[in-house]
């Protein structure tokens, strides 16, 4: 009841937005996240890649004060694999394919920065991510998963999924900002999570910036016309409850607490043209992981 009575709040949220506003594209945020790019490693959160397309009136550098007057319209893939695919290592947490799509709101309330949104997450071989990377692996001649793996994998299911984010800014310098935040999540995955982000440099300091599930990185969806560089620094805990990327049948049990520390440069070269390279630390996620793992992200945007 509970959680049926969240998504109602929610959906009737989403829906105040302002008919009477014309809404035109404001811009798009991605990101592909996978940990060739980090550690060089095929394993546990190993590719991931986010679509957003925002739309509102208009964007002026700071967020407006009505919910629902700036949406986005958000895409989601996910592969959690197992340590090896093959062989021994190949048991220890099931493979996941996950693919979401969503709708969120971002506006300020104070001086709080406040996101929130309702994604419909996929889960198992419906979502045919499994075939995805065993094709991909076959263009390479790397191994792809093993019958064990696909057999095990998380099962088809379909799960509403609430988030909400409110964060602080803080100005330190004209060029230099800090923005602790406080998230949590329903759904596919339950979780409370705090941290914060420090950005130093010109590009992005008045963009709308949209949170990467895995790594956490802030995407700068919708940019003003700034020119330059930005290092982007952050680090997160999160408590964890029930997780369906955690199968009770496949017996792997999910740590309780999460951390992830990252690092990233942006560049910006006006409003159409950027891009982006983050590293991030993730934390071991289930009881028995014997390390953490680093996994990279890149964004090229090119808008003509």
């Amino acid at each position: 009841m509970r959680r049926l009575l969240f998504f109602g709040a929610l959906v009737a949220l989403l829906s105040t937005a302002v008919a009477a506003q014309d809404r035109q594209t404001l811009g798009w945020g991605r990101l592909l996240s996978n940990d060739v790019l980090g550690d060089g490693k095929d394993r546990w959160r190993t590719s991931s890649y986010m679509l957003s397309l925002v739309r509102g009136p208009d964007w002026t550098g700071a967020r407006p004060e009505t919910p629902g007057a700036i949406l986005e319209y958000r895409l989601r893939a996910e592969i959690i694999a197992p340590r090896y695919l093959t062989g021994p290592g190949s048991d220890d947490r099931a493979f996941v394919g996950a693919l979401s799509a969503g709708l969120h709101s971002h506006w300020r309330q104070g001086g709080w920065e406040m996101s929130l949104g309702l994604d419909l997450v996929a889960l198992g071989p419906q979502t045919g991510l499994d075939e995805l990377q065993s094709g991909f692996h076959d263009l390479f001649d790397v191994a792809g998963a093993s019958e064990f793996v696909i057999a095990n994998q998380a099962a088809d299911g379909l799960f509403p999924t609430a988030l909400a984010e409110a964060a602080w800014p803080v100005t330190l310098a004209p060029s230099a900002s800090l923005r602790p935040f406080i998230e949590g999540q329903i759904g596919v995955e339950d979780l409370v999570r705090v941290g914060a982000d420090l950005l130093i440099g010109e590009a992005g300091q008045g963009a709308l910036k949209l949170r990467d599930p895995v790594t956490g990185h802030l995407l700068h969806a919708v940019m003003q016309d700034e020119r330059g560089w930005s290092l982007a620094l952050g680090a997160d805990i999160a408590a964890i409850g029930d997780s369906a990327y955690f199968p009770a049948e496949f017996g792997t049990q999910a740590s309780r607490t999460r951390w992830r520390v990252r690092a990233g440069g942006h560049w910006q070269d006006g409003a159409r043209t950027s891009a982006f390279y983050g590293l991030t630390w993730l934390s071991p996620e289930f009881d028995g992981q014997p390390e953490g793992q680093l996994v990279g992200s890149v964004k090229l945007n090119f808008n003509f």
